[in-house]
């Protein structure tokens, strides 16, 4: 996470620390008055190296400082709000061994029964039973939670049982109701009610994924090339918050991700490529990192395998990458090529 600026001096019970944007803005003019030109961001980094360790020898052991951010989490409690896939089961484990307890929701029909191993408790409610979100954490003293896997679009609509608190949250929303802003306006919910949302790489900064081509075969220049305009089009896509992952064959655009989920748009894109497509996957330009970071592994390869497309480009450093020496053990053994590499603001990839 980048820095915009330090936090403030805040007593632990607090629960976290506020950035000073308005001080640091007052700076950076003041700057500008007297001629010294010197970027804002820069200005905070300048600052933020000892006004960092003085926050935290302050702050003392309960306050945890992730980036310019630091959430009260007592006793090393942390609460996860759990979907489906991977993500949740894998945060719990790498958790567990650093010593963390984890307090887990899960959802009905989404979230992998397995979580309840690997958790010190966890209870399972339907989709929009939000007051009982709130009454589980509060009852364990969690004050910092993250958010992890998804929630299929059909249960969303089939297995919802609002609460009057999910209702209002809704009804506030008008009909704006795009993943993104759902979600955000979900964590500002939950954050008013003093459980601070965490990244979603909280603990887990080495699953992201490192630049650079991971498998033994390059792509070729026709792929290049579909790679090139698909990370165009990924990034268009995902600036009108509607998914983060487009199919490409040939110069033209074959599956663009919608409310089916990343696996259907392979396989729609796949059946129109014929054996010559790729896939991109990006992170949305305005992505929020706290919640729907795009993420690969395994399966993703196995649905290119059946689809017939043979290579994938992802985001590096932003995009979540489950179980990578299978993946590229899969990819090698299928011919598949991976790449990750860093926007390029336009520029060819």
């Amino acid at each position: 996470m980048s820095l915009s600026g330090p936090p403030n001096a805040a007593s632990p019970d607090d629960g976290f620390v506020k950035r000073p944007s308005a001080a640091l803005r007052f700076a950076g003019k003041v700057l500008k008055v007297q001629g010294v030109r010197l970027r804002l961001s820069r200005l905070a980094r300048l600052a933020y190296g000892s006004f960092y360790e003085a926050v935290k020898s302050f702050a003392g052991p309960d306050i945890f400082i992730y980036g310019d951010m630091a959430v009260n989490l007592q006793e090393k409690k942390i609460g996860l709000i759990a979907g489906n896939g991977p993500f949740p089961v894998i945060f719990a484990k790498k958790a567990t061994q650093k010593g963390w307890t984890v307090f887990a929701n899960g959802y009905e029909n989404e979230t992998d029964p397995i979580l309840a191993d690997h958790v010190a408790v966890m209870q399972t409610i339907h989709i929009g039973q939000v007051k009982r979100l709130i009454r589980f954490f509060k009852d364990h003293g969690i004050t910092g939670a993250v958010i992890l896997g998804g929630i299929g679009k059909p249960s969303a609509f089939s297995d919802i049982k609002p609460d009057l608190k999910a209702l209002s949250l809704l009804a506030g929303m008008r009909k704006n109701t795009g993943d993104d802003r759902v979600l955000r306006a979900f964590a500002s919910l939950l954050e008013n009610e003093g459980i601070r949302i965490l990244p979603s790489t909280f603990l887990l900064p080495e699953i992201l994924a490192p630049e650079g081509r991971w498998t033994k075969r390059k792509p070729s220049k026709t792929e290049r090339l579909d790679i090139d305009l698909g990370w165009k089009i990924a990034k268009a896509v995902g600036r009108l918050d509607i998914g983060q992952c487009v199919v490409v064959g040939r110069g033209s655009v074959l599956a663009v991700e919608a409310i089916d989920g990343t696996d259907a748009t392979i396989l729609r894109g796949g059946a129109l490529g014929k054996g010559v497509s790729v896939v991109v996957k990006v992170c949305k330009p305005t992505q929020d990192f706290r919640f729907d970071v795009p993420a690969v592994g395994v399966g993703t390869i196995n649905r290119m395998h059946e689809a017939k497309i043979t290579a994938l480009c992802v985001e590096a450093g932003k995009t979540v990458v489950f179980e990578r020496d299978e993946m590229i053990a899969a990819a090698d053994r299928f011919g598949i090529s991976i790449v990750a590499v860093k926007d390029k603001d336009g520029e060819k990839i």
